[in-house]
């Protein structure tokens, strides 16, 4: 197998997976900013009520985020950072933020945003250090694409000229996550994200609905050697691998929760996914997150886990694996 690093998943290296410890350089942490967006996507779930527990407002402050991007950094450099929401866009001091990321020598600066703000804003984000942006589209046509923003009539169109203006300066990916809604659409909306010039396309099942899909071979050899990720996926599809899951055989614990981090309101969780589908974090927001997350990995059998076995991704899966064969931890006495 390729390494995960070469298809596209450029936080995903052998050497990572080899090295990593619970004092080694932090490679990856995502960070909900703020819980607000203009959207009302179908399949989003939102965050769980207790997060913010009482907060007026469901959205991290400007000292906050700052103070979680220094407890990120506070032996070296954090390698790579990605802020979401809700709508991270939508927060008042993104800018500021951006810019505070940069200033803490983090290399790589990445957004999800579903692409609907004013075009100058990305580009103020894009002068001021971002370099990444993962913009949702889930749709080829504007009645579609409305329906999956949750009837916002008239996002569509704007979305699409944003992305095609913005990959014309930084790295684009396109999200594209797949519901009975969209899915009859799937090959067309690939070709669609192709021609909008992005760097690559990430499609993806929802978690409310991870079935195998079929018919993707109408989609070219010259478009999947030209968008590594995606070939990545549509391999796993054709090869009959869900996108979603973990299997009894593969590795039943994450190395990755070693040097990644996701923190939403005051709570640090182990994953995105995790947060996302209703899991209890592993605990409050310190600088002991590093610890209490090896405790995590050594003592969590994911297999057993049923937010981790029914959702984990391909991709993570794969790495996991990797993790096991290379890292001396994996094979301590807890892993056996």
């Amino acid at each position: 197998m390729k390494e995960l690093k070469n298809i596209g998943f450029y936080t995903l290296s052998n050497d990572r997976a080899r090295t990593s410890s619970m004092t080694s350089q932090m490679k990856r942490c995502e960070m909900i900013i703020t819980e607000y967006c203009n959207f009302k996507c179908p399949y989003c779930r939102g965050l769980s009520d207790e997060i913010y527990g009482n907060r007026p407002v469901k959205q991290l402050s400007l000292n906050e985020i700052k103070r979680n991007i220094d407890l990120w950094c506070k032996d070296m450099p954090l390698e790579n950072i990605r802020f979401s929401g809700g709508e991270p866009t939508l927060h008042r001091d993104i800018v500021k933020i951006i810019a505070y990321a940069k200033a803490k020598g983090i290399k790589r600066i990445a957004i999800s945003t579903n692409g609907s703000n004013r075009i100058a804003l990305y580009k103020e984000l894009i002068e001021e250090g971002c370099n990444d942006f993962s913009i949702s589209l889930d749709a080829c046509c504007s009645s579609t694409g409305d329906k999956m923003a949750g009837g916002v009539y008239g996002a569509w169109e704007k979305v699409i000229a944003n992305i095609k203006e913005i990959s014309k300066y930084t790295y684009v990916t396109v999200g594209v996550v797949l519901t009975p809604d969209n899915i009859a659409e799937t090959a067309k909306i690939i070709d669609f994200a192709h021609n909008l010039g992005v760097s690559d396309i990430r499609i993806i099942t929802s978690a409310q609905w991870n079935e195998k899909l079929s018919e993707l071979d109408s989609v070219s050899e010259e478009l999947l050697n030209k968008h590594p990720i995606l070939k990545y996926r549509i391999e796993n599809f054709k090869n009959g691998k869900h996108i979603r899951g973990i299997e009894k055989s593969d590795y039943r614990h994450c190395g990755l929760m070693l040097d990644d981090s996701i923190i939403a309101g005051n709570f640090h969780f182990p994953c995105i996914i995790y947060m996302r589908e209703g899991g209890k974090p592993i605990g409050l927001i310190s600088d002991k997150m590093r610890e209490e997350r090896y405790q995590w990995y050594k003592t969590h059998d994911t297999f057993e886990d049923p937010i981790c076995r029914k959702n984990c991704l391909d991709v993570c899966v794969d790495y996991n694996r990797m993790f096991r064969d290379l890292n001396p931890i994996a094979n301590d006495s807890y892993n056996k």
